[in-house]
């Protein structure tokens, strides 16, 4: 069975520790527009791919638990203040091969890491946002807006996705739109134009895994429903959606199914209610892959 994976951040690389204890083919298609911490002052000196969530999601399907933990080592002082030892490593590699693909394998090697870890693009992009009818412009700045926001978009619009996140997107049996940021993680992936052409035409099963609650103020006052509805009205596909229940942010099954996706209500929540639990999702995962 292959598991392919969108988005970016925590949610994607909880989704990644749940789906390798469902199958070792696991793929990961990550956001790189990322313009914040340490991310966003690489991408500032070098004009890079943004390398966090790329790291995350490396050290998310590890077996190398030393090298793990050497790639989220953050350096105290001096010019390396603030970076992960793993974005200095991604960004590395891209520089010396000059093929973000290949270098990804390569930065997975330390780590031992199950499957792969894919740009969503292949050049750094900027996350654009429609918020109260304002143009905004930038990952952090969007993530941090108190408005509504309506609609989200990528700089260059055209940017092109390496051709295996399309052949992962397309071979999959199940492809999973993780939790986390909606607009800032999740989406970027999605309105990559190849990508919404993948997902839509994909003979996969696609299934979007909810929040377990808003993030303030990036989703305040949405639902579960409206964060299923943006996904659609960005050009993606969504077969079952997946949220916890009960919850803070559950969703009405008959409006769910006026979207055309399947409502697949269950306990996927760490006891604290706060994060998704690897081991209830990958039974959730599981069934769904049966099914």
């Amino acid at each position: 069975m292959k598991i392919t994976a969108l988005g970016g951040g925590h949610g994607l690389a909880v989704v990644l520790r749940a789906a390798r204890r469902v199958t070792d083919d696991v793929t990961a298609v990550v956001t790189v527009a990322d313009d914040g911490g340490s991310s966003g002052r690489l991408r500032r000196d070098l004009g890079t791919l943004a390398p966090g969530d790329l790291r995350k999601c490396l050290v998310a399907l590890a077996r190398d638990e030393t090298w793990a933990a050497a790639y989220e080592h953050r350096f105290r002082g001096g010019e390396l203040d603030g970076h992960a030892l793993g974005n200095l490593v991604i960004v590395g590699l891209v520089e010396s091969i000059g093929d973000p693909v290949a270098a990804l394998a390569e930065a997975g090697r330390p780590v031992d890491a199950v499957g792969q870890v894919l740009p969503a693009t292949s050049e750094p992009v900027v996350l654009t946002a429609e918020i109260d009818g304002a143009a905004i412009r930038g990952q952090v700045a969007v993530q941090s807006s108190t408005g509504r926001i309506g609609s989200v978009g990528l700089v260059p619009n055209d940017a092109e996705s390496p051709p295996a996140v399309r052949t992962a997107i397309a071979t999959a049996d199940l492809v999973v739109l993780a939790p986390g940021s909606l607009f800032t993680s999740l989406l970027p992936v999605v309105c990559v134009q190849e990508i919404g052409v993948a997902l839509r035409e994909t003979a996969a099963h696609v299934v979007q895994v909810a929040n377990l609650q808003n993030e303030i103020p990036e989703t305040e006052g949405l639902d579960a429903v409206d964060h299923l509805r943006a996904v659609l009205d960005h050009g993606g596909r969504v077969d079952s959606f997946l949220f916890q229940t009960p919850g803070e942010l559950t969703a009405d099954p008959d409006a769910v199914r006026a979207l055309g996706s399947e409502p697949v209500p269950a306990d996927v929540s760490a006891p604290s209610g706060l994060v998704h639990d690897p081991a209830r999702l990958a039974t959730a995962l599981s069934v769904l892959l049966e099914s």
